[in-house]
């Protein structure tokens, strides 16, 4: 029997725990049944109760306490203690059955998904292991980022690497769209769901004026103190890195506005496709449907 799970993760303040409380409550709302893990070791407030939590386990204050490890050390320390100490998260899991959602609320700091390579071997016991969880990986990026262009194209590169190094099946999201409702054209935004490298040549806030654009066009040494001080030579190091993205042709972003029943709805979809969800539900009879009405009312 397959278990079907999601991995939210993204970097700090893109609204992870915001996302998985409504999403949550979407499940509730759809009467499907959800089971909530807790993978941050810092976290504090719960919009709702987790049905697992690795604070039970571990927390990331008493390690940097008892430990005087910074943030990041004290975080990984906790991650490597949760893989010497699998059994914690695993024997709850068991139990879970296929008709239920198993949400993996993970923390922000970045380098878990980058160049650590403690969160692939958690992923490949939760995947391939006696649990068979069918998983995907939601990251998240927060939508104010496409306000600064270099920023936002930062971002979708460490998607893509998140992508890379967890070799599993991944949707992007860019989240809090409430925020930028009304800043950005629709058409101009669609540029950015399917990153268009082109976006930070035609960037209105770096381009280069007068002699020193005719200057540019020429070859300018990016060593040079000149190149340095005026931001040139990292201008072209950004659109490079724009271009590896686009050249892979990897990563895409769909619209999240947590606070929107058909938003959550669509990217729940997403989640369901990449890890087959409904494929594995047995057909429900009219019957049946009618006497969980009748039993919810």
């Amino acid at each position: 029997m397959s278990k079907y799970g999601t991995l939210v993760m993204g970097p700090a303040g893109a609204g992870k725990s915001t996302f998985c409380a409504s999403l949550i409550q979407h499940l509730q709302n759809n009467k499907r049944p959800c089971f909530y893990v807790n993978l941050d070791p810092a976290a504090e407030d719960f919009a709702f109760d987790p049905d697992l939590d690795i604070k039970d386990l571990i927390s990331l204050e008493d390690v940097m306490e008892e430990m005087s490890l910074g943030p990041n050390g004290g975080l990984i320390y906790c991650f490597e203690f949760l893989m010497e100490n699998l059994d914690f998260l695993t024997d709850p899991l068991e139990d879970v059955t296929d008709e239920y959602l198993i949400v993996f609320d993970m923390p922000g700091q970045i380098e878990l998904y980058t160049h650590v390579p403690i969160l692939p071997d958690l992923v490949k016991t939760l995947m391939r292991g006696s649990l068979n969880i069918n998983m995907c990986a939601a990251y998240l990026l927060e939508a104010t980022f496409i306000v600064d262009r270099p920023k936002f194209f930062s971002g979708t590169l460490s998607a893509m690497s998140a992508m890379l190094m967890l070799e599993m099946p991944h949707i992007n999201i860019l989240s809090k769209m409430d925020l930028v409702k009304g800043q950005v054209a629709k058409r101009e935004l669609n540029r950015f769901l399917d990153p268009d490298p082109a976006l930070l040549e035609e960037d209105p806030t770096r381009k280069v004026q007068g002699d020193d654009a005719e200057e540019a066009k020429g070859y300018q040494d990016p060593g040079s103190a000149k190149s340095v001080m005026s931001g040139a030579s990292f201008d072209k190091l950004n659109k490079a890195v724009a271009q590896l993205i686009d050249d892979f042709s990897m990563v895409s972003f769909l619209k999240l506005d947590a606070q929107d029943e058909d938003s959550l709805g669509a990217v729940l979809s997403y989640i369901d496709d990449a890890i087959q969800f409904h494929e594995a539900q047995e057909p429900k009879e009219p019957k049946d449907e009618f006497l969980e009405t009748s039993m919810d009312g």
